[in-house]
């Protein structure tokens, strides 16, 4: 049976983060219903066409998850277990925001199969929390956190988010000390990104416009200061157990989250819900966006070429060989253990240096990448300039 992963997309939340541009947004208790509704009926719908598959991973993304009352929660989960040939030990994570988060809810996950748990923190400061938008304080979060411990979940993993208007080193090291005394199991630590739409874009863009030109900005940290951040995590991080396995996660021994190893290494996945994508085969599918659009009754016998829900599948987009090969680079050097030479020659019956070896040449030569028993990977210098490193790499 072929190796498959599902992605549950919930884009409800109960208020817009100021930096957020994620498919998500508040909706009222009939909103959420009506889609939670269509969403297991996509489910049913679609566990048939992969019958000769099975699910290592499941992740329900969002939004916010949490905010499903506990028997839609219980729903979704029985749904994907009959329609789907779930592994016995496939890892089973869902997002949770503090604030959302109750003690029947966490059991009810645990009970219904849930085995991972995504704590969206962002900082142990509450008042970089409200500069965020974040509905939480962190003694919410503590809160939120504790239930989910007294629910009997051994693997939680807790965002962080640093270079924050107005954080300084200092207050981003206190957040990671904050967080490491809890001891999750798992850390992924990203600096902001002010993306176009949202509030925080219109607020700091201009700020951001001063650092990259070498000015002093107003509000955000100096490059410097954000620089101090960012060398400061992997230090931490690691005098405490947590190994770096990709550029911005973190986990202890046996805890990294495959779910995500899966999309870095190429392996299939099905989305399911408002806006999701899948990769099967070389063919990326993409839901519609509309939620008018997702959640209303489709004329009965209107298919597209997959024999699918017509409705449900807005884009597609056959990938090709160069695509392909350049995604492999891409998301396998974002893990700290790189990529496989063999993989790439079984995938794409040549060597990696047959392809790229000029490149290769050059980015060792610059100290940015290395090689040893068969992968290649970046070294830590590389991974300070990942992006840069990435680049080199488009065909």
């Amino acid at each position: 049976m072929r190796e498959l992963e599902l992605y549950i997309h919930i884009p409800f939340c109960i208020k817009k983060c100021l930096y957020c541009d994620f498919l998500s947004a508040p909706a009222d208790v009939s909103v959420r219903d009506a889609y939670v509704d269509r969403l297991l009926e996509e489910i049913r719908f679609s566990g048939p066409d992969y019958s000769d598959c099975f699910v290592s991973s499941i992740f329900i993304g969002g939004g916010t998850p949490s905010i499903l009352r506990s028997e839609q929660i219980e729903k979704l989960s029985d749904a994907l277990n009959r329609n789907f040939h779930i592994s016995e030990h496939a890892e089973f994570s869902v997002e949770c925001n503090p604030g959302t988060l109750t003690m029947e809810k966490a059991k009810t996950m645990r009970r219904s199969g849930i085995n991972r748990i995504s704590m969206g923190l962002q900082s142990a400061c509450n008042a970089e929390l409200k500069l965020l938008g974040r509905i939480h304080t962190f003694e919410d979060f503590l809160l939120s956190f504790s239930f989910a411990r007294e629910a009997d979940f051994t693997n939680i993993n807790v965002d962080l988010m640093s270079a924050l208007p107005g954080q300084s080193a200092e207050s981003w090291e206190n957040t990671l000390r904050r967080t490491a005394e809890l001891c999750p199991e798992h850390i992924s630590a990203y600096s902001l990104i002010l993306e176009e739409g949202t509030e925080f874009y219109t607020r700091y863009h201009e700020d951001a416009l001063l650092r990259e030109r070498g000015e002093e900005p107003k509000l955000l940290p100096s490059e410097e200061e954000e620089r101090r951040m960012y060398e400061r995590t992997e230090i931490f991080l690691r005098e405490r157990g947590y190994q770096r396995y990709e550029i911005s996660n973190y986990a202890r021994p046996g805890y990294e989250c495959r779910h995500n190893i899966g999309y870095w290494t190429g392996r299939e996945y099905l989305g399911l819900g408002l806006g999701a994508s899948s990769l099967i085969g070389n063919v990326r599918y993409r839901n519609t966006d509309i939620l008018e659009d997702y959640i209303k009754t489709n004329p009965a016998g209107t298919e597209n070429s997959r024999g699918e829900d017509a409705f449900f599948c807005r884009e597609e987009e056959r990938r090709g060989r160069k695509e392909e090969m350049e995604e492999f680079l891409f998301l396998g050097l974002r893990m700290t253990r790189g990529i496989s030479r063999q993989d790439f020659r079984e995938r794409f019956g040549m060597m990696p240096e047959d392809v790229y070896g000029n490149v290769f040449k050059r980015l060792k030569n610059d100290g940015l990448l290395d090689t040893a028993e068969g992968r290649i990977f970046l070294t830590k210098r590389g991974v300070d300039v990942s992006n840069t490193v990435f680049a080199q790499f488009l065909l």
